[in-house]
């Protein structure tokens, strides 16, 4: 994967003066993870105007090879990128294109599928166009080098990776010191030429951290030895049932993988989180049901919660349903219902929502996540 392994050494100073980095920074590794786990390792290497790299992978129902080249102009921008999709093995995966290349111009891209026997081409928009595919973060450096070459407090660069659909669209914007946010949420630590040294995606729904190293790893051989994650968050159901109504629950579980919960990095302070992972949570009841004076008909509604950090989480009634977590609607709000949150028995590692019968036509929502349970009590009917 060296691409400079047998260039002559004037050549070598001349790209490094070229670049204005030390040799140091021609060759970075990402190992990425999920709380505790290792969920990707990344190896790649700026030389001149060409960056090379690869991602091995376990996200997802099997473990995947990601390999990327760009070749970049003198102003910074990228002027053609090659994609590659494979197995852990290192084969092309099963009807999808061999390769994806895309060649840049000022406001457009040209993408090519190359399948074995055929090439589909489009023509996209893209103004100001990068490569970028998650989750190789050190395609990241070709924005950042661009934005600290012009000294810019922000920037919006058209998303072009391997996906057939039209480009997205990302704003990077230099929040003092060496640190630059992307408008999804993701932090990232750059230093002056714009080589990426940490990512902290903890504010997004991907939670993934990584740190540049200059230890050199072989995503192949690790690819070889991993186990692909599959779901990361099983959906699960609580139900109960009273005299004559049944409330029932359906939501995400995800794990705390060694971090803070209540009040850190996964349920902040002072945010709307989805309860749960992926899809939105929805509470489904028979017959109409209350907290406090706050009555709920029956019906299918989604719920949240929003973590105070004066007066503790409260459970948020929404009526917006079908939609994916992230796609929260303040507007269909129908209450805020205060919540009290006290120790967990034991440490609950996997996210779990119980809802109790407390007799009498009485019950209690539990979410218990960490070292902690929230709850909020409702009367049936």
């Amino acid at each position: 994967m060296n691409s400079h392994a047998n260039a002559p050494p004037l050549l070598l100073a001349l790209a490094a003066l070229a670049w204005a980095a030390p040799a140091r920074g021609q060759e970075a590794s990402f190992v990425h993870r999920l709380g505790r786990d290792t969920m990707g390792v990344e190896q790649f290497t700026r030389s001149g105007n060409r960056l090379v790299g690869e991602v091995a992978s376990r996200l997802g129902a099997a473990v995947t090879r990601l390999q990327y080249e760009v070749t970049i102009g003198s102003d910074g921008l990228p002027q053609g990128a090659i994609f590659r999709n494979r197995s852990a093995a290192g084969t092309p995966l099963p009807n999808q294109p061999g390769e994806i290349r895309l060649t840049f111009s000022r406001d457009s891209v040209k993408r090519e599928a190359i399948f074995a026997d055929s090439v589909s081409t489009r023509m996209l928009a893209a103004t100001q166009g990068v490569p970028l595919q998650s989750p190789a973060f050190g395609l990241y450096e070709i924005p950042f080098a661009h934005i600290r070459r012009g000294n810019a407090q922000s920037a919006t660069f058209a998303v072009v990776n391997t996906g057939g659909g039209n480009p997205g669209s990302v704003t990077f914007t230099a929040a003092g010191g060496d640190t630059i946010r992307a408008s999804n949420g993701t932090v990232y630590r750059v230093d002056r030429e714009g080589r990426v040294l940490a990512i902290d995606a903890s504010n997004t729904t991907q939670k993934l951290m990584a740190s540049r190293s200059s230890e050199r790893v072989d995503p192949a051989a690790v690819a070889g030895g991993m186990t692909a994650a599959g779901t990361l968050s099983q959906r699960g159901a609580a139900h109960a049932s009273f005299t004559r109504s049944v409330v029932f629950i359906n939501y995400g579980r995800p794990q705390v993988r060694e971090r803070t919960v209540w009040g850190g990095t996964l349920v902040p302070p002072d945010t709307i989180w989805r309860a749960g992972a992926n899809e939105a949570t929805h509470l489904a009841t028979s017959r109409a049901i209350s907290f406090g004076d706050v009555t709920l008909e029956p019906g299918l509604y989604t719920l949240w919660v929003f973590n105070a950090s004066s007066g503790g989480p409260q459970l948020v009634i929404n009526r917006q349903v079908g939609q994916w977590g992230t796609q929260y609607d303040q507007a269909q709000d129908i209450a805020r219902i205060p919540m009290t949150l006290a120790a967990a028995p034991d440490h609950v590692e996997e996210f779990t929502i119980t809802i109790r019968n407390l007799g009498g036509n009485r019950g209690a929502i539990d979410l218990a996540w960490g070292a902690q349970v929230a709850t909020a009590e409702f009367g049936a009917r």
